[in-house]
């Protein structure tokens, strides 16, 4: 009868752990579903890619319930978890994140934007999705992240295991790149 009584005992336990995990595991999807959407569109660059990338982070996380009570920093581990998912997901497919551009980043005009203002923007995206895509993955990976990630370099350092002072020194040099080839660019262009 005591044995039976043990047993019992563990069922509840284990039932109330399986609940209190699914009750974390609904409160991190709820609250950092567009963290984790933002972060696989800044690699994968397609709606998507990324919308499949975010539920297979999910699913992991899903399958990882276990470690969910020793996760500190739930944001941090979801973003790593989710950076990780859409590189892996990038490679399978051979695309890489800056060389085509979206409809919706490319809507980010007024109404009254007549057809060449349409066309000199898309140009313009494309000619910055490429001089990102041509930086080393090492200065690429901070900048997707903070920009569009909207990551702290606290949590970019988290993702990528680097620590701060690397990724603003590595965000730092990747815009300095990025704004001499804009302005050679652009000199070119007027020929100045």
């Amino acid at each position: 009868m005591f044995e039976g009584q043990q047993v019992s005992e563990a069922v509840i336990v284990n039932e109330a752990v399986i609940v209190a995990n699914a009750h974390t595991l609904e409160n991190a999807v709820r609250e950092h579903a567009r963290l984790v959407y933002r972060i696989s569109f800044s690699v994968l660059r397609k709606h998507h890619d990324a919308e499949d990338s975010t539920q297979e982070v999910f699913i992991r996380v899903l399958r990882y319930r276990h470690k969910l009570p020793e996760v500190q920093d739930i944001r941090t581990w979801l973003a790593r978890i989710a950076w990780r998912v859409a590189v892996e997901r990038s490679r399978k497919s051979r695309t890489h994140a800056w060389e085509s551009l979206d409809e919706s980043a490319a809507d980010v005009r007024s109404p009254e934007s007549g057809a060449d203002d349409i066309l000199l923007s898309n140009e313009r995206m494309t000619a910055v999705g490429k001089l990102i895509a041509a930086l080393p993955s090492k200065l690429r990976d901070p900048l997707t992240l903070s920009t569009l990630g909207e990551m702290t370099p606290a949590d970019v350092g988290a993702v990528l295991g680097i620590n701060q002072a690397a990724v603003r020194s590595r965000l730092f040099r990747a815009r300095q790149i990025l704004r001499e080839k804009l302005a050679a660019r652009l000199g070119g262009e007027h020929g100045t």
